[in-house]
């Protein structure tokens, strides 16, 4: 029951505090997170569109976009079987997308990966394969071809929206006899629990029991400004992914790797052993003091936690102890210091603070807790 009542606690507040934002702050529009010790930490979006499939924009926007939202990395996946727009822009070669983002992208520090949709019917539905070597060849007549083509060309290939309701009408994820198969050969190697502005626990949880990689991306195909309301402190989904260093090579292998999390609508998405060290690395304490009236020295202690993310973190007291000036919910606005009273009771100079991480999901109605040792 608590578990529960946390959940609905973390959606009610999340909730309010991004319907609050217009009216506090409008944050510097680049998307921060730090690094964690041994990795960096990129952002990434792994799914876009563009005229040259069904999107609505000139491959050119979509690195404009990625420019001024600080990302490191993004993929080019146009449709492979769906061309809308092929009477107006006739398409001989797929890789032109990619080329043209290529292009563009030189010498700003983008990293660009080549890649396209596989669009096909439930099953499999639709699935991005990027770091291919030539789309041409995975447009193919029989869909297992495609995806034994594109783990030739040694992709990286994931399971696009599975909850998606116009293949899955009641938005459950679930797997099916073909996607095993995919699973088993090798062929499939992550799932997007997140696409556009949709999360699937059940997509999470099947990443979790198969060995996914957990991905997370805006599936654009208009302005990413207009569908996230940018300007008003909205911001796209995201897969931030741990690497060894910022290079095509290094983002493959941690792709492959499962060193993936997800940010999304004000929530990180991950596996426990990737959330928590993110989780460490944006939360600190700045400092720590006893509190002064105008007669001296308190016995309630002063602790400044200081926020290096784009979180705006809402923290659950998993602690006995209580606090001065809040409840048990505490809120961390992002890139901020954040100021808790504490009461550790009469002569203590040592306590533990310990809080339930509530927009930090690890699995399915699960979230991650953080402590760290007081000492005054």
């Amino acid at each position: 029951m608590k578990k529960f009542s946390l959940l609905l606690l973390a959606q009610w507040l999340s909730t309010a505090l991004l319907a609050q934002t217009p009216h506090t702050h409008l944050p510097d529009r680049s998307i921060d997170f730090p690094d964690v010790p041994g990795y960096l930490t990129l952002t990434a979006d792994l799914h876009q569109h563009t005229v040259f499939s069904d999107g609505e924009v000139w491959p050119t926007i979509r690195v404009a976009e990625a420019l001024r939202d600080s990302l490191d990395v993004i993929a080019v996946t146009e449709h492979l079987e769906y061309l809308p727009h092929r009477d107006d822009i006739p398409l001989p070669d797929h890789n032109r997308a990619y080329h043209i983002e290529k292009e563009r992208a030189e010498k700003t520090g983008l990293l660009v990966i080549p890649g396209s949709e596989i669009t096909r019917s439930m099953p499999p539905g639709h699935a991005n394969a990027i770091f291919i070597t030539d789309a041409n060849k995975i447009k193919t007549d029989k869909v297992m071809d495609a995806f034994k083509e594109a783990h030739a060309q040694g992709a990286f290939v994931f399971w696009n929206h599975p909850n998606w309701t116009a293949q899955k009408r009641d938005g459950i994820a679930s797997l099916t006899k073909m996607h095993r198969k995919l699973i088993d050969k090798g062929y499939m190697q992550g799932i997007e629990v997140v696409n556009d502005k949709t999360y699937s626990e059940e997509a999470l949880q099947i990443a979790l029991d198969n060995n996914l990689t957990i991905i997370g991306t805006s599936d654009i195909h208009g302005l990413i400004d207009w569908e996230y309301q940018v300007a008003r402190g909205g911001h796209r989904p995201v897969t931030l992914i741990f690497a060894k260093e910022k290079s095509l090579e290094a983002v493959k292998e941690a792709l492959f790797a499962r060193r993936t999390a997800v940010w999304f609508n004000n929530t990180l998405i991950g596996r426990e052993e990737m959330l928590l060290p993110l989780l460490k690395a944006s939360i600190s304490i700045e400092r720590t003091n006893w509190l002064e009236d105008f007669r001296g020295t308190t016995e309630v202690a002063e602790v400044v936690l200081r926020n290096d993310s784009d979180a705006a973190f809402l923290l659950y007291n998993k602690s006995p102890l209580t606090f001065h000036a809040h409840d048990d919910v505490v809120m961390l606005e992002p890139h901020s210091l954040t100021t808790i009273l504490v009461k550790p009771g009469s002569g203590v100079n040592a306590f533990t603070l310990a809080f339930t991480v509530l927009n930090a999901v690890t699995a399915p109605n699960t979230h991650p807790d953080i402590s760290w040792q007081v000492q005054l």
